[in-house]
């Protein structure tokens, strides 16, 4: 076992679906180098052809919407919605997949985003809540992710709404084999597609999905992705709109969301929630405790990936990102833990029974107070 990172930013070759080149570089880091040499005014010219096909193609439908658009209301889709609405003349009709258990912050950035620049119309999918708890059960016992079944809606409900109405574009966000450097999982190319290769979807088997419960084919109908072949001879297209977009990155969409009304966790300790950044994973509380778990079977949580992304852009140097990501990487407040004990109706012994079943034993030890510690130091190789 080894863990090596990359000689640019501080991701580690852990992260599935990650390749380095010859020199040690993540595909994330060459991304950004690409960027440079892209010429933007042209790629936006062909994302203004697309945009102009699909209105065209949704008058001849007849069809009021021309794109859907996938929304949690945070920073990301928020930029989505307006980008496309305000800067392509879009008439997107948005799909929101709510979390079981939707925060305030959540629940406040939804209803905010569905008043922006107009107004939007929201499609809401409140999915059956006792089949998303036995889901989440199950992939939290047998793969050590809570939040596993519900990323299946999330991703394909614009699908399923888009094919259902017969609206010809969907825009997704970000294409994580451009901002992840996991192009063993993606292609790099504007099609989204592609996201039938996420992990999360590849594969995607109903009755593997839910053997072991009482769980119906009939109540997995929005977590299962529409046939993309049959999507195509439809003339449905799906971009990816981080491909096209030059101001894409993680803190310019924030900063542009909060100027229009998102709240982030402004109110909590940092070290509470596994990052140094407030305006990500806001609208479900299962999500702080997930990347914990993540952290401990892959030796990364999500403030490496907020360390990354500020490294690649200029805004920290590798050293400085260094002791963010060890001061706030894996961590989880008690409370956030109780939330996901709750949820999953066990108690906090057993979830560490199950946790402690994940944890990759060649990056962590057990202390003596019974804490799970890194045998690895941030940014530098480790060799077992």
């Amino acid at each position: 076992m080894h863990m090596k990172y990359c000689k640019r930013c501080l991701q580690p070759d852990t992260r599935p679906g990650i390749k380095f080149n010859e020199e040690g570089i993540c595909y994330a880091c060459l991304w950004e180098e690409e960027k440079k040499k892209i010429d933007w005014d042209e790629r936006f010219s062909e994302l203004q052809a697309i945009a102009d096909e699909a209105k065209k193609e949704a008058k001849d439908r007849g069809n009021l919407y021309d794109c859907v658009i996938g929304v949690s209301g945070g920073k990301d889709s928020t930029f989505q919605a307006i980008y496309a609405k305000e800067k392509l003349g879009l008439n997107p009709l948005l799909v929101n997949c709510a979390p079981d258990e939707i925060t305030e912050v959540g629940q406040h950035n939804i209803d905010n985003l569905n008043k922006l620049s107009g107004g939007f119309d929201i499609i809401s999918i409140k999915l059956n809540p006792v089949v998303a708890k036995k889901l989440a059960r199950k992939s939290f016992f047998e793969r050590g992710n809570i939040i596993a079944g519900s990323e299946y809606c999330l991703w394909a409900s614009s699908y399923i709404i888009a094919n259902k109405f017969n609206i010809p574009l969907i825009i997704q966000g970000e294409n994580a084999a451009l901002t992840l450097g996991t192009v063993l999982r993606q292609d790099t190319s504007g099609d989204a597609f592609n996201v039938s290769k996420l992990d999360t979807l590849r594969g995607f088997d109903i009755d593997e999905l839910i053997a072991g419960t009482d769980i119906s084919k009939r109540d997995m109908y929005f977590y299962n992705l529409p046939n993309i072949d049959e999507m195509k001879r439809k003339g449905i297209k799906a971009i990816w709109l981080q491909y096209y977009a030059k101001e894409w990155s993680q803190v310019y969409n924030a900063d542009f969301s909060i100027a229009r009304g998102l709240w982030g966790r402004t109110r909590v300790d940092l070290h509470n929630i596994g990052r140094y950044r407030r305006y990500s994973a806001l609208d479900s509380d299962l999500q702080i405790a997930n990347q914990m778990i993540k952290y401990l079977k892959f030796g990364f949580g999500f403030a490496t990936d907020e360390a990354c992304y500020d490294i690649r852009e200029g805004r920290l140097s590798r050293e400085d990102a260094k002791w963010l990501i060890r001061e706030y990487d894996g961590k989880c407040g008690e409370e956030y833990i109780k939330i996901a004990c709750k949820y999953l109706e066990i108690t906090v012994d057993e979830f560490w029974n199950v946790i402690d079943k994940f944890v990759n034993k060649d990056l962590f030890y057990k202390d003596e107070q019974g804490k799970w510690c890194p045998k690895f130091k941030v940014g530098e190789d480790f060799d077992v």
